[in-house]
This record gives C-alpha cells, sequence and structure tokens, in this order.
C-alpha cells in the first residue's frame, strides 16, 4: 500500500440555485447550476497502525469529533471492507459555512486519497452509495471534479443533490470572492425560505431545462438567481452590503452561493476582477480573487 497521499478540495459556488417547496419527507429538491472555483483545502491522508479510526488535525479551525471526513471513511470501510486507521491533516482555506461547499469537498477528496491507500476502484454506484451517506453536495464533488469526468468543474445539479449532470465548463469564469463576517447554518437558512414560500415570495429565473442555454449567454445577460439570497440578505445586512459593493465594483453578475453566507461576482477579466478585490478591500472586506475550474 501507499503510505501516504495529499489531495486538493476545490471550492463551489451555485450560478442558480433555486429550493423547491418543501417535499413530504420534509427536504428539498434543488435545480442547480455548480461551478467549481480554484480555492481549495489541502488533505494530507497517512495509513496508521491500527483499525477502524480516523483522526482528523485542522490547525485553522475547530470541527467536531464526527465531521463529513469522518463520516466519509465509515462509509468507505463499510462498503470496501477497508479497516486500516487513518490520520489526516486538513488545511482549511474554503470558510466553514459559507455555502461554498467546503466540507463536502474535503470528503469527496478524501475518499478519493482514501481509495489510492487502498488501491480501490471507486464505481459510480459506491460514489453515490457514500454520498448519500454524508451529504447532498458530495455527489458533485465525486462525479465532477476529477480527472476521470468528461468535464470536469461544472455541472447542472437537481433532486437532493444526488442528480448530477456534468456539462463543458467555461473558460471565462473570473470570480470575486466576498466573505462577510456572518455564519448562517444551513437549517436557518431553509426555515428562513420555507417562511418567504409561505409568504408568497419566490424568484424568477430560467426553467431547468432553460439552465445550460442561459449559462452559454453573455455573462451581463444572466437571468440566474438564489432562492436563499432574499431571505438571507434581510436578515443579515452585511450581505446585502457585500452585495451591492461587488455590484458597484462592475461585476458582469453577483449573488450569494448556497445558503450563504459567501457573495460572488464574475468579471469579464481577471483584472476587473483584482482592481473590484482592492477596492473592497480598502472599505474593509475580507476577498479573494480566483478562477473558475474548467478543461
Amino acid at each position: 500500500m501507499l503510505g501516504e497521499v495529499r489531495v486538493f478540495a476545490p471550492a463551489k459556488i451555485n450560478l442558480n440555485l433555486k429550493v423547491l417547496p418543501k417535499r413530504a419527507d420534509g427536504f428539498h429538491d434543488i435545480q442547480s447550476i455548480f461551478q467549481a472555483v480554484a480555492l481549495y483545502d489541502e488533505l494530507s491522508v497517512r495509513l496508521e497502525d491500527g483499525k477502524n479510526k480516523c483522526t482528523v488535525i485542522c490547525q485553522e479551525m475547530s470541527l467536531p469529533e464526527q465531521n463529513t471526513i469522518t463520516a466519509a471513511y465509515d462509509a468507505f470501510c463499510a462498503l470496501t471492507g477497508f479497516n486500516q486507521s487513518v490520520r489526516v491533516n486538513l488545511t482549511k482555506k474554503i470558510p466553514s459555512g459559507g455555502g461554498l461547499g467546503g466540507g463536502s469537498s474535503d470528503a469527496a477528496s478524501f475518499v478519493k486519497a482514501l481509495a489510492q491507500l487502498a488501491k480501490t476502484d471507486i464505481s459510480m454506484q459506491m460514489s453515490d452509495e457514500i454520498a448519500a451517506r454524508v451529504g447532498s453536495d458530495v455527489f458533485f464533488f465525486l462525479h465532477c471534479v476529477h480527472q476521470r469526468c468528461e468535464h470536469p468543474g461544472c455541472a447542472l445539479v437537481s433532486g437532493r443533490g444526488e442528480v448530477v449532470k456534468p456539462i463543458v465548463p467555461r473558460k471565462d469564469i473570473n470570480v470575486l470572492l466576498v466573505f462577510p463576517d456572518v455564519h448562517s447554518s444551513t437549517k436557518e437558512a431553509y426555515a428562513l425560505v420555507d417562511e418567504a414560500m409561505e409568504n408568497g415570495e419566490t424568484i424568477v429565473c430560467p426553467d431547468f431545462t432553460e439552465l445550460e442555454a442561459e449559462y452559454r449567454k453573455p455573462i451581463e445577460n444572466w437571468r440566474f438567481a438564489n432562492s436563499f439570497t432574499g431571505p438571507i440578505s434581510r436578515k443579515y445586512s452585511a450581505i446585502a452590503e457585500a452585495l451591492e459593493a461587488v455590484r458597484s465594483c462592475g461585476a458582469s453578475f453577483c449573488d450569494m452561493s448556497g445558503s450563504g453566507a459567501v457573495v460572488f461576482g464574475i468579471f469579464g477579466t481577471a483584472g476587473a476582477a483584482e482592481t473590484a478585490s482592492r477596492k473592497l478591500k480598502l472599505l474593509g472586506m475580507n476577498c479573494v480573487v480566483t478562477l473558475g475550474l474548467g478543461e
């Protein structure tokens, strides 16, 4: 067996995110475009003596004892029979609770590293079973952000997140990410969306069948929207302020990612994104410029 594997886990943004009404089981279906971006966590995974133990070390933040990586380890072991202990050194660059999918991406990249260490091929069916046990966004990261995917980096996502259709990614996605000092839990975000729906609030965005065609249009003509943006930004003014600031800097498109609270703007050039970043930093905003992942 190999002794240690290092992998990178990218963030994602939701260019469109329509939340459908709550199902009978209490969950929600979504209609979305996921775009991976070049902001990464780093994981170093190594085998250790002993069995059935996954230790995760992270200097940047305190992780709960049970987290997405340990859940992925448990699922991998249950499905493959692997039982050797592992230690994971996780370097966090993706903020927690920002709507960027960091925990899900960490879990997916960890599974890929563990498969290398165990010299085990991960089938699509096994990937789906692992993702189902860990979290909805894990489907995207397992299926669409690796070299074996025909079009890595971007996908149409529906159902609870388990229906993933990779699409050819654009090469002109210059992204400015702004990190408001806000943490909104997924539970809170969905409760706010449910309340907004009950009050008759809707969002206007392309039909799911039109999302890929919309993605091909000039970015300044995009009609994408996010069901979470209105309810969350009304509760947290820092998000509304970040959106307005990014818009005023000339973004071709801007919105909040996922259930928040990270705000993103897409610019026509990397230079324009860098200029906007400098302006916002002078206003005291925490931000970073990155690129969309594509072929």
